[in-house]
């Protein structure tokens, strides 16, 4: 049996979500069917992480076991032909037997992109604010997330991932034109963290409810807070790292 790693990109867009899911049109579903054409065996991929509906992909990174024997060039030629086209093969190679995508990885980064000029063409790809936001003031926001936190107030409910902590390595605000792009890096993410993460950042920084809010949910696990989700489409899942880089 051989263990291959792949690295893609997606536009998730048209898709569900990641998560196989019957009748509906999800990454791991097309990535898998087009495995079973090419192998005409039945595959089971593990991924380092799940994006909601309408998220992307810079970087996912996935594995499966296959015991056809077939030259990796051809299966990355194949597999890169039958892909629909929302979906870039970028990498294909034989991992160690002991790889796991999902618990081999090290840290995941996200980025969030968000613009205040509004556009028809960069509408699922960025997400729109009416008004301005200062960068430094947002990263003041933001870094109160900084370390490790049990953010069970911050989680969609996912009886896959019991456990709450989590810990946040580095947060990075870059203003670019019109807009500006933040970068999340963490050891894991709970179901739809950083959409609840940032949407509560907003409501923050408009003032919508009180300056400490962020500070409450984290000390105060066991109560109950609104769930504020930002809008999936400024939503990148950035880089997969592991003990090889």
């Amino acid at each position: 049996m051989k263990n291959i790693k792949i690295s893609y990109q997606y536009d998730g867009s048209s898709f569900m979500g990641f998560q196989r899911q019957p009748e509906k049109r999800t990454v791991q579903g097309e990535i898998e069917k087009c495995l079973f054409r090419i192998l005409k065996e039945k595959i089971d991929l593990t991924s380092s992480g799940r994006t909601d509906r309408g998220v992307h992909a810079m970087h996912q990174v996935s594995n499966f076991f296959t015991a056809v024997n077939i030259p990796l060039d051809k299966l990355f030629y194949a597999l890169s032909r039958c892909l629909p086209e929302d979906i870039l093969l970028l990498e294909l190679e034989e991992a160690r037997k002991d790889f796991h995508a999902r618990f081999s990885a090290k840290t995941r980064s996200y980025c969030y992109r968000i613009t205040w000029e509004k556009s028809p063409f960069e509408r699922r790809y960025k997400t729109y604010v009416k008004k301005k936001i200062d960068s430094q003031s947002f990263f003041k926001i933001l870094e109160i997330f900084m370390g490790k936190h049990n953010f069970q107030n911050f989680r969609l409910q996912d009886d896959a991932f019991a456990n709450p902590i989590r810990e946040i390595y580095s947060i990075q605000v870059k203003e670019v034109d019109e807009g500006m792009d933040i970068y999340i890096e963490a050891n894991a993410f709970l179901k739809s963290q950083i959409r609840i993460m940032l949407g509560t950042a907003f409501q923050v920084y408009f003032q919508k409810v009180e300056s400490n809010r962020i500070e409450k949910m984290l000390k105060e696990p066991d109560k109950e807070f609104p769930k504020y989700l930002a809008d999936p489409n400024g939503l990148y899942l950035y880089h997969i790292k592991y003990d090889e880089e």
